[in-house]
């Protein structure tokens, strides 16, 4: 989108593959080389993940021989494959460096405010004694321990230069969490997702009963409570999407019809039976995009009450909210919606259609609000340099 509009961009990959539609799109693409923390003997990862000095090294060659006094530098992921020492790296161009929160890597070890192994929302202030003295970790404490000395890594490499780079929010219900963490009320910025619909037309769910589900398919996703309130509440059930929990569901549930990954138009046409999309992730959900994509294509949405999206959804009048805690809950909302007056749910369709902007942004407005953000930056570090805006993702 920015290519459209005559920006230059610059897609620095951390890994060592390219993207087609992005240099098609006449993006210049520099890549990294790194590897997934993941991958590798247990020893490397291990290293790689907490400070990568190579890649450090790689891109602050690059910003040393390509940096003007108009370029931004976007940073979106990083916690796979570039480590900290990407903030390194940024440091000296930290002024004109925004930093996007897709998820809470920048504020909570485990990325997510949550106590896996209770399977429950995490309260604890990051790398407090409370904190370091409990596994919550999906794998072990040592993996915990890990996770905690990254985040220390982390500090360090933030510990100076980025007092005001902002930090964008997806959800500005993610603001108590980082100010938890420590960071200055005045660096948050939020920007909601664009969202696309799955569907250009409105989908009639006053007409059809299937419900959906569309994403991951593992435990974390609530995707066994959902099976199981769906058998309960005695409604029809269908699965878009892979992962390590299918096998099981399907074994366990074999009326859940599962479709396996489809890309978007697939999703859009798979979803043209649908009366409601229901989100029952058992962690907080920054923002929750299969929802938006689903309610501005005309479907009611079922959110559990950890998405951060579950109020503005509910109050809006798009779908209903449930507390994931409470036995039966989710089994309720679905025998909710299921038995609503076909002009109700008609109402609930054709609202979320008109595609509310306070709840998600579309694209051209995403775009205009990272513009917008960009332009301080570059006025703040240098206000007698008018120059042309280059953006470094």
């Amino acid at each position: 989108m920015f290519r459209e509009i005559d920006i230059p961009v610059t897609f620095i990959v951390g890994g060592d593959q390219t993207n087609d539609e992005i240099e098609e799109a006449g993006a210049d693409i520099v890549v990294l080389g790194g590897r997934h923390i993941a991958s590798g003997g247990r020893m490397s990862a291990f290293g790689r993940g907490l400070y990568n000095p190579a890649i450090s090294g790689k891109l602050a060659r690059w910003i040393a021989g390509h940096d003007t006094p108009s370029t931004i530098y976007h940073l979106h992921g990083w916690s796979k494959v570039l480590s900290p020492a990407v903030f390194s790296a940024l440091r000296p161009v930290a002024a004109r460096t925004v930093v996007h929160a897709h998820d809470f890597f920048l504020a909570c070890p485990n990325g997510a405010y949550q106590d896996y192994r209770r399977g429950e929302p995490c309260e604890r202030v990051p790398l407090g004694a409370s904190c370091l003295a409990t596994n919550c970790d999906k794998r072990s404490y040592a993996q915990k321990l890990w996770r905690a000395a990254r985040h220390e890594a982390l500090s360090l490499a933030c510990a100076s230069g980025y007092e005001e780079s902002p930090v964008v929010m997806i959800h500005q219900g993610m603001r108590p969490f980082f100010t938890r963490a420590g960071y200055d009320e005045k660096r948050l910025v939020t920007i909601r997702n664009p969202v696309r619909p799955f569907s250009e037309e409105r989908i009639a769910a006053e007409d059809h009963e299937i419900f959906y589900f569309v994403g991951r398919i593992e435990a974390e996703k609530g995707v066994f409570d959902l099976a199981k309130a769906a058998r309960t509440a005695g409604v029809p059930l269908k699965m878009i999407g892979d992962g390590p929990a299918r096998s099981e569901i399907q074994s366990r549930y074999p009326e859940i019809e599962i479709a396996g990954w489809l890309d978007r138009r697939a999703i859009g046409r798979a979803l043209a039976d649908a009366r409601a999309l229901v989100m029952p992730s058992l962690y907080r959900e920054p923002f929750g995009l299969v929802a938006m994509e689903a309610s501005t294509s005309g479907l009611p949405v079922i959110l559990s009450g950890n998405a951060l999206l579950a109020k503005d959804i509910a109050d809006a009048g798009l779908g209903i909210a449930f507390d994931p805690a409470r036995g039966g809950a989710l089994a309720d909302a679905l025998k909710n919606v299921a038995e609503l007056p076909r002009e109700r749910i008609k109402a609930m369709s054709e609202a979320a259609f008109a595609r509310p902007g306070d709840i998600a942004t579309t694209p051209a407005q995403w775009r205009d609000q990272l513009l917008a953000l960009y332009a301080t930056r570059t006025a703040a570090a240098y206000p007698r340099h008018p120059s042309t805006m280059k953006v470094a993702s």
